[in-house]
């Protein structure tokens, strides 16, 4: 099976590019290049003959025609977006670029390939678009984000990311394009872009920084091992049914607050502060951002029925992994800019 891969040289995609070149898929990796993407997370399959990469654009259709011809992929697993939030506040137009008119032009591409092909390949083909849970806005104290829960976003982010998903959802249902989608809840795991929460905490308390938590820290979200995500996609694709949305939730609910301090706890017993105080004590509360959902939480339950899926890691266990794995790669941390705090300044 030959899957193409957009955004395969960032978080979530340079995963899915190690999983499913290790499971032996013919992988073409797309790739933009921009801060987000970086090649060190998919240096392990550089040598891998059943791996390439190109470097191109997701809105310019005049590289994506000739590499869907070249590669024939059997599905497209569309994750190449502009995804920090804060960088969405503070400049929306990049957002709105990639997110929408990106998406719009790969489905296009996507549909003239499509057609293009011999009947038994139209019916095998599937097109994956990869959303957040964020499209669905936020949460009281109770209940679930389910694949019928009406779409409320509230940051320039997961409104492009909203759009995207309609205009999926439109493709499918206007053109006959075999399109699915999923919405993830909050992935963390190695290779993250230290402008992301679990990074910044770890790299702020290794150099004795001040660790920020916007508000009062008592956003709740739904934590995913981004290997289980992975995996999870990997089961859309195969077993999911077309024209369907799946929702991917790691059944992890926490505070901020919380899984701050159950990171600075890790690193207390990993690699504690030459005083001896805990790394707790740099924790500092700073100005909330504006949209910041209160909480988000998502039901797989449906994920669960029709392709068996389950996650493999636990919130302590996935957690562990992670601190461990960036112990290890103090370069990963060191190498990038401090973390931003997206408060609607430009």
């Amino acid at each position: 099976m030959r899957v193409l891969i957009t955004g395969g040289a960032g978080f979530i995609g340079s995963a899915c590019c190690r999983h499913f070149v290790a499971q032996g898929y013919e992988v073409l990796n797309l790739d933009k290049l921009t801060y987000a993407g970086d090649l060190r997370s998919v240096e392990s399959c550089s040598s891998a003959i059943n791996y390439r990469f190109v470097q191109a654009d997701v809105a310019d259709r005049s590289a994506l025609d000739p590499v869907l011809a070249d590669f024939q992929p059997d599905a497209i697993l569309h994750l190449a977006a502009e995804s920090h939030v804060d960088r969405s506040i503070d400049g929306p137009a990049a957002f709105v670029q990639t997110n929408l008119v990106g998406t719009f032009v790969l489905l296009e591409a996507a549909l003239s390939y499509w057609r293009q092909q011999a009947p038994r390949r139209q019916d095998c083909f599937r097109f994956l678009q990869v959303s957040t849970d964020e499209v669905y806005g936020s949460l009281g104290p109770e209940g679930s984000f389910v694949e019928t829960t009406a779409y409320q976003p509230n940051s320039p982010y997961s409104a492009s990311k909203a759009g995207a998903d309609h205009l999926a959802r439109a493709w499918h249902r206007t053109y006959g394009l075999p399109v699915l989608i999923s919405n993830c809840s909050n992935n963390y795991g190695p290779f993250q872009h230290p402008e992301k929460l679990i990074p910044t905490v770890i790299r702020s308390a290794l150099n004795q920084q001040d660790i920020p938590i916007y508000g009062t820290g008592r956003n709740v979200r739904d934590w995913l091992f981004v290997d289980d995500h992975v995996r999870a996609l990997e089961a859309i694709l195969l077993r999911g049914r077309v024209g369907e949305k799946y929702n991917i939730g790691g059944g992890d609910e926490a505070q901020n607050i919380d899984r701050v301090r159950q990171i600075c706890a890790l690193l207390d017993d990993h690699q504690p502060r030459q005083d001896g105080t805990p790394y707790a004590d740099q924790i500092r509360l700073v100005q909330d951002r504006p949209g910041h959902d209160l909480r988000n939480a998502i039901s797989a339950d449906k994920l669960r029925r029709q392709t068996n899926w389950t996650p493999l890691e636990s919130g302590p266990t996935g957690l562990l992994r992670t601190v461990r794995w960036y112990l290890e790669h103090r370069d990963w941390l060191d190498n990038h800019s401090a973390g931003r705090l997206g408060l609607g300044r430009s």
